[in-house]
């Protein structure tokens, strides 16, 4: 029988998956490394970032320019991105220029020089990238209260790094990581557009089948949330907060009832932070709730930004929210339509080469395996409401609760007395 999706893996580990998507005029390839941000020690905090920037900074045979020039005469898009648990390399062109843009993507992840002039032109920018996150008072939150939900484990750091550590990194410890963690049994190769699986193989196959392993990474660390009240004065125009609670792995079986429970709690306008704290009181222009997964743990994020005179109440509304769900079965048709929006994102966002590209990699890297998007909307129509109600239970205690605020706070003793009233 004809199936659409196919995976080869190379004698050297590397994983190639391609989805032939016959109505798509595009092709978008992704060169996934399973290292990231969690995989640095604290010297080594921002190297994987750093990295991935320097790949578009000059090969044996491409300038920085030439390599810029030659992905904007396709017409296309590349790019890339570091998160806690894998680097990307991606780019998507319409279906005549793959072979073009296969070569162009190869070359950079494979013969990039780490020029030392730069490297240190590189680093003043990422000092800049380091300042707008923190001039950014919701990106900035979210950094601190990880920071302080996950204390010194590298998934509380930042994938940006330090001031101290770009500014120190020598060229030889850049490229040491890179040979390290750059394995090809940590590679990924993802495809997704109007292709064949065979085409895509005589592409990779010549490139990557002669990349020998020399290393395996160390073991990551799974780390313990740590609860409490984490305050952080600035002079700001609204009062940040985020409220997080322990969560879900992107392996464990519950993951279709963890992520109904953040829909109806602050996943899309009908959810009840957004209706309790928005639309009935006013009190905010932006509240919702999301989820953060990785291999091992996860974590569930309540956010809003308020008037500082309205923070205690937006505060305890949030928290009262999540124990409203653990008080009270949820209602049958709020299951229905959170199941039907989950459904909807999904089958619209499968109609992209991009997020195809970007599902199927995910799938590969977390569980080993190609996963049918019926199979998952599967999953999520047999949850029941009883799964959602004892879910919510076993995860939203005060001992998994990191309560973190930004902005001008004056009365702490304010913020502690709503911990004690749960």
């Amino acid at each position: 029988m004809y199936r659409p999706e196919n995976k080869t893996v190379l004698s050297n580990g590397v994983r190639i998956i391609t989805n032939n998507m016959p109505h798509s005029c595009s092709v978008s390839m992704g060169i996934w490394v399973t290292a990231g941000a969690r995989d640095e020690s604290q010297e080594e905090s921002g190297l994987s970032h750093f990295i991935e920037h320097m790949l578009f900074k000059g090969t044996t045979k491409r300038s920085a320019f030439q390599i810029a020039k030659e992905f904007d005469a396709m017409g296309g898009n590349a790019n890339a991105f570091t998160s806690m648990e894998t680097t990307c390399y991606h780019t998507k062109v319409i279906t005549s220029h793959i072979n073009t843009a296969a070569d162009l993507l190869f070359d950079i992840f494979l013969n990039s020089t780490f020029d030392i002039n730069e490297i240190e032109k590189e680093r003043p920018v990422i000092i800049q990238e380091i300042g707008m996150v923190e001039d950014n008072p919701e990106e900035y939150i979210h950094l601190l209260s990880d920071q302080c939900f996950f204390k010194n484990n590298p998934l509380g750091s930042s994938v940006l790094g330090t001031r101290s550590n770009i500014i120190s990194f020598k060229p030889e410890k850049i490229k040491e990581f890179f040979k390290i963690r750059y394995q090809p049994s940590a590679i990924v190769i993802s495809v997704a557009g109007n292709i064949e699986h065979n085409q895509i193989l005589d592409i990779i196959g010549p490139v990557f089948e002669s990349y020998e392993n020399t290393s395996f990474p160390p073991e990551r660390i799974t780390p313990d949330a740590q609860k409490g009240l984490n305050i952080f004065g600035k002079d700001l125009e609204q009062v940040h907060i985020c409220a997080l609670y322990k969560g879900l792995s992107l392996t464990d079986e519950r993951r279709y009832a963890y992520s109904l429970i953040n829909t109806i709690l602050g996943g899309n306008m009908s959810s009840r932070l957004f209706q309790q704290i928005r639309e009935k009181r006013g009190l905010a222009y932006s509240v919702y709730s999301f989820v953060s997964s990785y291999i091992d743990t996860g974590m569930l994020c309540a956010y809003a930004a308020v008037d500082p005179g309205n923070a205690l109440e937006a505060a305890d509304l949030i928290i009262k929210e999540v124990e409203n769900i653990k008080k009270r079965p949820i209602d049958d048709f709020e299951i229905k339509d959170a199941v039907e929006y989950s459904k909807g994102c999904l089958i619209l966002a499968s109609e992209s080469t991009d997020n195809q590209m970007f599902r199927q990699a995910q799938n590969e890297i977390n569980l080993n395996r190609h996963v049918p998007l019926q199979e998952v909307i599967g999953k999520i129509e047999s949850v029941t409401k009883d799964e959602v109600f004892d879910l919510a239970n076993l995860l939203f205690n005060f001992d998994n609760l990191s309560l973190t605020i930004l902005g001008p706070v004056s009365d702490k003793k304010q913020f502690e007395d709503i911990l004690k009233s749960i």
